[in-house]
């Protein structure tokens, strides 16, 4: 391995508690006196800034964001599940903040990487290799991707965890959790906790690569038919704890599809769409993280790569009952049944008022009489998903505190949300409503 000049943002993770917790106090200091300075300056000005106008100030989001992308693990990871699992009901600027989450993280430089590499594999293994590339292709909240060819003629795909990650995941969500709660971004009476607790249970779980070897091994069984997806191999003989070797499968980004033809990405959306229905009616578990980066196209084979199966989980038979008749409900337009539906899933409840439910009731009418009236729906016209937001935004002024969900609800409503975006990024248009129904007639054929 050629230890060839760094990647222009690759910093080294911080591994130990100590190190962690002064890089977080740093980070604290730093917003909080870029607050005063700004409140002093503000206030010669004869203005009244709020603490909210004043912790959103361009420099303070560049300051946080980047230092939890620097930190990786659970500062990366919470900042993600907050912004995208809270849905409707965010405020905008939380979802501004968490942005930069959302994207590839700080490399590792070639010098850790290589530490990392020593302690997991065996003396000499770099003689096993025609060549490692030491700049990652990937580079997420938990680890980095790096592409290999052995000399056996295998090319892998080699997943790093970072070091100190998993040691760190509690401190770090309670630390950012007290982050969070400090911006002011939050509604009156919105529990974090039970946020945090997904977020500490879902990153111990991704860290865990013996138990996501196992889960690409489930999906490539599970897919072993479908013509559409190509799941990676996993490679035991170099895979450890903290390493996953699989197939490196060629693709380009999911996103970059949106300069073919209107047919193919229609196509794309399609078996997107039917892929997460499958995982819930039928399968009964699903891959939970719907990041753009854990899809994959390739224009030859018009087939999708799938990516990280770290967050994959097993979702009760009780939910799917529920997300089932919630969708034949709003499909026939049973407003009646539908509320009673949402009721059981979580999204209120009895102490919700009426003027509440009636609030929620239009936002729920709005999506399902959308599906059914229109025979395509243009996923790039973003009049409903604004609507919504607006409408979600307005019920929390209104006094409205969301419930804590079920885990897994969370996490369905979250690959929800992400396809949506991906279709939308495809500019893909698609009869919805004929493929949900589909889905669900070919999941109660299956039973």
């Amino acid at each position: 391995m050629s230890l060839k000049p760094n990647h222009p943002r690759a910093t080294s993770v911080p591994h130990r508690r100590m190190s962690r917790l002064g890089h977080m106090g740093s980070m604290g200091f730093g917003v909080a006196g870029n607050v005063a300075l700004n409140g002093l300056a503000q206030l010669g000005k004869g203005q009244r800034p709020t603490l909210r106008d004043l912790m959103l100030t361009p420099g303070n989001i560049t300051r946080v964001t980047n230092r939890l992308a620097q930190l990786r693990g659970a500062a990366m990871k919470i900042g993600q599940l907050v912004s995208m699992d809270a849905g409707d009901f965010m405020p905008p600027e939380l979802a501004q903040i968490m942005a930069r989450l959302r994207e590839d993280a700080d490399p590792m430089p070639p010098a850790q990487l290589k530490k990392v590499l020593n302690a997991q594999w065996h003396a000499n293994w770099l003689g096993s290799f025609a060549s490692f590339d030491v700049h990652p292709i990937a580079a997420a909240s938990i680890g980095q991707v790096h592409r290999a060819e052995l000399k056996d003629g295998r090319i892998l795909a080699v997943k790093v965890q970072y070091p100190g990650v998993a040691a760190s995941i509690d401190s770090d969500v309670s630390n950012v959790g007290v982050l969070i709660k400090m911006s002011g971004l939050l509604p009156n009476g919105f529990e974090l906790a039970p946020y945090l607790q997904e977020a500490r249970q879902q990153l111990h779980e991704e860290t865990d690569y013996a138990a996501e070897a196992a889960h690409l091994d489930r999906f490539h069984s599970l897919l072993a038919d479908t013509p559409h997806f190509v799941v990676p191999r996993v490679h035991k003989d170099w895979s450890t704890p903290s390493v996953l070797a699989m197939d490196h499968v060629a693709g380009i980004p999911i996103e970059d599809a949106a300069k073919y033809a209107q047919e193919d990405r229609n196509q794309l959306a399609k078996h997107l769409i039917e892929l997460t229905l499958k995982e819930l009616f039928t399968f009964g578990v699903m891959q939970t993280d719907p990041n753009f980066a854990n899809y994959r196209y390739q224009p030859e084979t018009k087939k999708i790569v799938l990516l990280d199966f770290g967050a994959t989980r097993d979702i009760a038979p009780k939910v799917v009952d529920q997300y089932r008749r919630l969708l034949r409900a709003g499909l026939a337009l049973d407003r009646k049944a539908m509320m009673q539906i949402a009721q059981e899933i979580g999204f209120f409840n009895e102490t919700t008022n009426t003027a509440h439910r009636d609030h929620i009731a239009r936002m729920m009418g709005l999506v399902f009489e959308t599906l059914a009236e229109k025979s395509q729906i243009h996923f790039s016209d973003q009049t409903i998903a604004k609507q919504l937001q607006t409408d979600g935004l307005a019920l929390i002024e209104d006094g409205f505190v969301p419930p804590p969900l079920p885990i897994d609800v969370l996490l369905l409503q979250r690959k929800f949300a992400g396809i949506f975006l991906v279709s939308a990024r495809l500019g893909a248009c698609l009869d919805v409503a004929s493929v949900v129904r589909s889905s669900l007639d070919k999941a109660q054929d299956a039973v």
